[in-house]
């Protein structure tokens, strides 16, 4: 199997942005957060250059994930930069305190989802319950027009090491 795309979150890199009118070098500090460049943008790979750089929104072991791609606007309000995912709503321990293991498994299994899990407690530290809803942050840096939505996806299996 190859790799079709891989991005970095919480990373630092020397980029070109337009500040003030005038193009400078700067160091891009993205903390919770990924690169969203657009279309044409010299560094995204050919294969992007049409579409903009892809983000993968990963969503929790029960919600959708979203494929988004980088936008003009973005590169003007974030140095294009966009969300990596939706943010925790619940702290590991929280979760695992609030959870019950099973109850997680149920639910997930009502939803035809299969899950394989090295240690019962990431059950509870990964649950949809742990997380904000993807879907309200997506739409919102797609409305703030920083990324744009290209594809939903739905979760059918969800394998935890």
């Amino acid at each position: 199997m190859h790799v079709i795309y891989d991005v970095s979150h919480n990373i630092a890199k020397v980029e070109q942005h337009e500040v003030d009118g005038k193009m400078r070098t700067l160091l891009v500090h993205r903390k919770g957060s990924t690169r969203a460049f657009p279309p044409h943008h010299p560094l995204i790979p050919v294969d992007y250059q049409l579409s903009g750089q892809p983000v993968l929104i990963g969503g929790t072991m029960g919600t959708c994930s979203y494929v988004l791609t980088g936008t003009e606007q973005g590169m003007g309000e974030t140095f294009g930069t966009t969300c990596h995912g939706a943010g925790r709503a619940l702290s590991r321990a929280k979760s695992r305190r609030n959870l019950d293991y099973q109850d997680v498994l149920d639910k997930l299994n009502e939803m035809g989802i299969s899950i394989r899990v090295a240690s019962p407690k990431l059950v509870m530290e990964e649950a949809p319950e742990s997380y904000k809803n993807v879907t309200d942050v997506v739409n919102t840096c797609h409305e703030a027009g920083i990324s744009k939505k290209c594809i939903k996806l739905r979760p059918i299996a969800v394998i935890k090491g």
